[in-house]
């Protein structure tokens, strides 16, 4: 593979694209059509906006390429941010690479006319494993604004799931607890969770050990900072048995409504000033920044709050280089009595990122053939796991490992540069959750890979619990909804206003009627009920309700 600037597509040497039969490569990463074979070679350009890393000359993928499809890839590799500039020149110039791989959410690739409708093309059949990769989520993936003609000009790089989501890491929703509460109360049952017994555990825990490494031992955190406040007004929804749609829950009708004025969200913050009366919420909570907040937890004497997990990676990762896990934390799952926790989410699909052909390329159809390919599941392992034998085996059970050397490499940033295309793969379609033999599309996302790379602490909980992975403690995830998430639906100018409006009662509201006294809570509850009435919230909704309207109808 050779890595250098691309400003147009190849023309491509004489050699290719003549008569002379092809000679299709044995095996599984053979392009079994004959129009990419080693007996005519072809270069594709390609442009990728990634922050992964070019490959090296002897990268063995690379040579995979060549060997078993002739493939040679030109390829210019823009980080993020130097895109903008990037994009403006290729524009400005009307020339493009065979293949463009974009991230921008601009879409000013596509609106500016650099990308092929593929639509018709995928119509011939020549392209069937794209063909089932937007079969089910075509309008999703489709452009259906006014710049161009509707259609699909880009396949999405991540989330769109075949089989079941895997994964170790859960950076969801939940209410965290730590690991050590669990060990003192023996390791407890955590299925039926309710608030009462969440805040149980962390109360007879904290009455045990009042301090931490000579700090106060804080019982519950709340996550209250200005853009990060969704940490206090997101659980009433959760708790509710509602994913994650943000400041909204959606009924069965999909119809959406707030629910911050709503008994659901009364009866949570009832808990919160009894807990916060009892001494349990840390009387902190509504003065830290979100820095002041995850330096609190990386302390390791906060021993629960209510986040998502990526929110407090940060944190999570001091505590594992300090070596305590004890102190890191579980997701938990408490809801309301009569329903069923819908904590964890499939990820939302990267719709209008990834991977299309040029109008410039003169080789299109080998340009989407490569692309075709590349979602084969061979090539989609060989991307992901590496070469069997080398970079992964099979076990008896066909399910694939790695020895600890294996392991090692794989995190290694010079080993890959020779053993993976990163930035290519990056940006590909992408076989995300489980191959049709049951193995994880990445050993990332394998259990028992996921498993091995664990503390002996933590394989110690999880095998009180029967479990392999974090995610293995949350709901099984069900299919999104067709509109799914409603937090992302575009809004208007009045809608954003009135939601903003709406942020604010909460930000003023939220932190008094929690941290007073519990026999003023009713009037204070009504004090803030009665702000959210002033505000025009029929805007926001009819909004929200249009967007779901249109995606309903669209995706």
């Amino acid at each position: 593979m050779s890595v250098g600037l691309v400003g147009c597509t190849s023309d491509g040497d004489p050699q290719e694209g003549s008569s002379k039969a092809a000679v299709i490569p044995e095996g599984d990463l053979a392009d079994k059509s004959g129009t990419l074979t080693p007996s005519n070679p072809t270069t594709l350009t390609t442009w990728i906006t990634s922050a992964q890393q070019a490959p090296a000359p002897d990268n063995k993928i690379t040579k995979l390429l060549k060997d078993q499809l002739g493939v040679t890839l030109k390829y210019e590799i823009v980080t993020p941010d130097n895109v903008d500039q990037k994009i403006g020149v290729m524009l400005a110039g009307g020339e493009y690479p065979d293949l463009v791989g974009t991230t921008d959410l601009k879409l000013r690739l596509l609106e500016g006319g650099a990308l092929l409708r593929l639509d018709d093309m995928l119509d011939t059949g020549d392209y069937p494993n794209l063909a089932e990769y937007v079969k089910d989520d075509i309008k999703k993936m489709s452009y259906s604004g006014d710049e161009v003609d509707p259609g699909l000009y880009i396949f999405p790089n991540y989330n769109r799931f075949y089989g079941e989501p895997t994964g170790g890491t859960y950076y969801g929703p939940a209410f965290w607890i730590q690991k050590r509460v669990l060990e003192d109360a023996g390791y407890p049952d955590l299925s039926t969770m309710t608030l009462d017994r969440y805040f149980q555990l962390i109360a007879d825990y904290k009455a045990k050990h009042p301090q931490t490494d000579g700090a106060p031992t804080v019982g519950f955190e709340v996550l209250a900072s200005t853009g990060r406040e969704w940490g206090m007004t997101n659980p009433p929804a959760l708790l509710s048995g509602s994913p994650n749609n943000g400041g909204v829950i959606v009924d069965d009708k999909n119809h959406a409504s707030i629910y911050a004025d709503k008994d659901v969200a009364k009866d949570f913050y009832k808990v919160l000033n009894e807990q916060y009366d009892a001494g349990l919420v840390d009387r902190e909570s509504f003065t830290l920044t979100y820095d002041q907040y995850t330096a609190k937890l990386a302390t390791g004497a906060v021993l629960g709050m209510h986040d998502q997990g990526w929110d407090f990676q940060t944190a999570t990762q001091s505590l594992q280089s300090a070596g305590k896990d004890e102190y890191t934390y579980v997701p938990l799952m408490p809801v309301y009595d009569g329903k069923k926790p819908w904590y964890a989410d499939r990820p939302v699909m990267n719709t209008n990122q990834g991977f299309g052909v040029s109008v410039s390329s003169k080789q299109p159809e080998k340009a989407l053939k490569f692309l075709d390919v590349m979602m084969s599941e061979p090539w989609q392992k060989a991307l992901s796991w590496g070469v069997e034998g080398e970079d992964y085996q099979v076990g008896d059970d066909g399910m694939f490992t790695r020895t600890d050397q294996q392991r090692i490499n794989y995190k290694d940033i010079t080993w890959r540069a020779s053993n993976r295309l990163d930035a290519l793969l990056d940006v590909l379609p992408k076989h995300n959750g489980q191959f049709s033999d049951g193995n994880a599309f990445s050993p990332d996302d394998q259990p028992a890979e996921f498993f091995a790379t664990l503390t002996d602490y933590d394989r110690n909980v999880m095998e009180k619990y029967g479990k392999k992975t974090w995610l293995e403690f949350m709901n099984p995830q069900p299919e999104n909804p067709k509109y799914y998430p409603a937090w992302n639906i575009g809004l208007s100018d009045d809608a954003n206003q009135v939601n903003q409006q709406l942020t604010d009662a909460n930000v003023q509201n939220l932190p008094k009627i929690i941290a007073g006294d519990p026999a003023d809570f009713d009037a204070s509850w009504k004090a803030y009920v009665d702000a959210i009435h002033k505000i025009d919230v029929k805007v926001y909704e009819d909004a929200v309700n249009a967007g779901i309207k249109d995606r309903l109808a669209n995706w």
